[in-house]
């Protein structure tokens, strides 16, 4: 997790552009967000839901910038929606600077919507008993304080545009807990509270702070990320289920918090695919079983 945002030296970031270590992609066109567009910051936006909703918002007018570590992946995917893909490690505070800063040179000081999705869950399904230290803190290091870092530092912007708006994207795992969940569900409680706390702390300003909280979602990434590259376990999260959620569920609920009134907060959204009852209630089809009620990671 070592890359950082770079913007382009003696120069500002521009439409479609690429900023990585101080170079602007050949594709950029034009030196700012065009008048009177609205721009966006979605993190985590290499892959999955952050990558269905920066295509989403590009599609409702935004200019959005698309910040992951990944830098081929996301300026393939700002040359495909006319955007600015930024390499950014939210855990790394350097990093999140050098994200603000071209922010800032986009749009005047201004930002009218942060999507905080960069998150996941690692170290399997491993009971606290079993629990490996280093995967909890990857865990609160991406889930919560890159979720802190990110907010700080783009915070100005979005209380400059007289109508921001932030929505962060947590998990119905940090609504309950779960055997072999212990982590994760940690960290997004920790995302669900660190939410609520900004909503109060920032009442009397022109930033709405909102929470979508997905529950079985079926990304070509999380589940594998989380069990470690196992394509069986990952598999299994899901067997049976005709129907999970899958990223563009999410990202269209997500473009439809963010373009309510200002005056209209949707302080929290969970969804579940139809399925999914609860976390360890989920109607599974399987070759053995026809009709299976048994329990699930979920998200």
């Amino acid at each position: 997790m070592g890359d950082e945002c770079a913007t382009a030296r003696g120069a500002g970031p521009r439409v479609g552009a690429g900023v990585q270590d101080g170079r602007v992609s050949e594709h950029a066109t034009g030196p700012t967000t065009p008048p009177g567009r609205r721009t966006a910051v979605v993190t985590g936006a290499s892959s999955g839901i952050g990558e269905a909703t920066a295509r989403r918002l590009a599609a409702a007018g935004y200019h959005v910038v698309c910040a992951a570590r990944r830098t081929e992946r996301v300026e393939a995917l700002a040359a495909e929606i006319g955007g600015t893909a930024v390499t950014c490690d939210v855990t790394d505070p350097a990093s999140v600077a050098g994200l603000a800063s071209t922010v800032g040179s986009l749009s005047g000081g201004r930002l009218d919507l942060l999507v905080n999705n960069a998150g996941g869950a690692f170290g399997g399904a491993a009971s606290v008993a079993e629990a490996d230290a280093d995967a909890w803190r990857a865990m609160f290091e991406v889930n919560v304080v890159g979720l802190m870092e990110v907010t700080k530092a783009l915070l100005p912007a979005l209380v400059a545009s007289g109508a921001g708006a932030v929505v962060n994207v947590g998990s119905t795992a940090g609504r309950l807990a779960y055997e072999g969940g212990a982590g994760y569900t940690a960290a997004k409680h920790g995302t669900k509270v660190v939410n609520e706390t900004l909503r109060l702390e920032l009442y009397d300003q022109p930033v709405r702070i909102m929470e979508v909280a997905p529950g079985m979602v079926r990304t070509d990434e999380f589940a594998l990320n989380r069990f470690d590259g196992d394509r069986a376990a990952a598999d299994a999260v899901y067997a049976g289920v005709a129907e999970p959620l899958v990223a563009d569920d999410v990202a269209d609920a997500i473009v439809w918090m963010a373009t309510r009134p200002a005056h209209v907060s949707i302080d929290e959204l969970v969804i579940r695919p139809k399925a999914q009852a609860h976390q360890h209630k989920v109607h599974r089809v399987l070759p053995d079983r026809p009709s299976a009620d048994d329990d699930s990671l979920g998200d």
